[in-house]
């Protein structure tokens, strides 16, 4: 018998050893030993295979390829039957494992807690629907008119450069502020009306104090008689309820093109009552929001009639209003998502 026939019956008889095996196997872990033994790196078929260093120039083709079918072979019967035992063991197990659902779960109890602008955001609407505001949310992405024209803010307004945009297009932004809900409400909906309007803004600006995307939430009164006097009565209400008893509100002027007039809102710092803190920088007043009357020119972008009908409209940042509550000094902290963080506020 020449080298090369002594060598393919070595192959052949490899390979009827191997295939019985690997039939044989109880489950995948032996199907794998056996896999092992024949193809592994020190395996039967590798020890065949350095004999072909021995055989004459000839014949060393042919003993390669037969190698080459061998292995082919083996690796393919390796496959269906490991495919056949791992599905034969997945059932036993299912069927060897029960799972009583009634049964308490184990280390019971929540893992997450509820955000901290979630649990201020329910707070403020809790308290102004005791006033009559009802919800109301819009779309983040808004028409440059909702977003500034009808809010009295036109083209090339100073006033456009207080909030550093995020343009979609030329004529589509990520909203600035939550106000283009109350054009919406005003446009789909008959004063008089008692709105909050919440949800995220987006502005070109992060550092300590400031988030690109944050929160805002306010609130829009559109009635009959309104005043000056109605609007400082509601926030001044609220300031109390959210804030704790006590506190004093005060209003200075300012700037807003939609509101006229308009007022920086502040309270007595509720972390020091008053005497003076780093949170208020010693002043012992903290700046909460703006807010005032609604614009008459407002009312005419929404087909309102002014002077039938007038209003008042105030506005919060969420963030802060939590930076106030709970004594907070990075505002970034609320968008890491760090649970121990969010379970300081249950």
């Amino acid at each position: 018998m020449s080298q090369a026939q002594n060598a393919q019956t070595k192959l052949e008889e490899l390979r009827q050893s191997a295939l019985a095996k690997m039939q044989g196997a109880a489950s995948s872990k032996d199907l794998y030993e056996v896999k092992v033994e024949f193809l592994g790196k020190n395996g039967f078929l590798t020890e065949i295979m350095k004999e072909m260093a021995s055989l004459p120039k000839e014949e060393k083709p042919l003993f390669g390829k037969l190698v080459n079918e061998v292995k082919q072979a083996l690796e393919q019967s390796y496959q269906q039957a490991e495919l056949k035992l791992k599905a034969h063991e997945i059932e036993e197990k299912m069927a060897n494992e029960e799972m009583d659902l009634t049964l308490p779960a184990v280390g019971g109890g929540n893992q997450g807690s509820e955000h901290p602008v979630a649990k201020v955001t329910d707070e403020i609407v809790r308290i102004m629907s005791r006033l009559g505001y009802s919800l109301r949310q819009g779309p983040w992405i808004e028409k440059d008119f909702y977003n500034f024209e009808a809010l009295n803010i036109p083209a090339n307004h100073p006033a456009r450069d207080m909030q550093d945009t995020f343009f979609i297009d030329p004529t589509h932004v990520l909203r600035t502020h939550t106000s283009p809900i109350q054009i919406h409400s005003m446009e789909s909906e008959r004063p008089p009306l008692r709105i909050l309007g919440t949800g995220a803004v987006f502005r070109c600006d992060s550092d300590i104090s400031h988030l690109p995307h944050f929160h805002q939430i306010e609130g829009m009164c559109v009635d009959r008689h309104v005043s000056m006097a109605d609007l400082k009565g509601t926030v001044s209400f609220f300031v109390r309820e959210f804030f704790g008893a006590g506190l004093k509100t005060r209003f200075r002027p300012s700037f807003f093109p939609f509101t006229e007039p308009s007022a920086e809102i502040d309270c007595t710092c509720p972390i020091c009552k008053g005497k003076g803190c780093s949170l208020c920088k010693s002043s012992g007043w903290i700046e909460i929001g703006g807010c005032g009357l609604i614009n008459p020119k407002v009312f005419g972008f929404t087909g309102v009639q002014y002077p039938e009908w007038q209003g008042f409209a105030f506005g919060f940042g969420i963030e802060r209003m939590a930076i106030i509550k709970y004594g907070v000094e990075d505002i970034r902290l609320f968008v890491e998502n760090n649970l121990k963080f969010n379970q300081q506020f249950e």
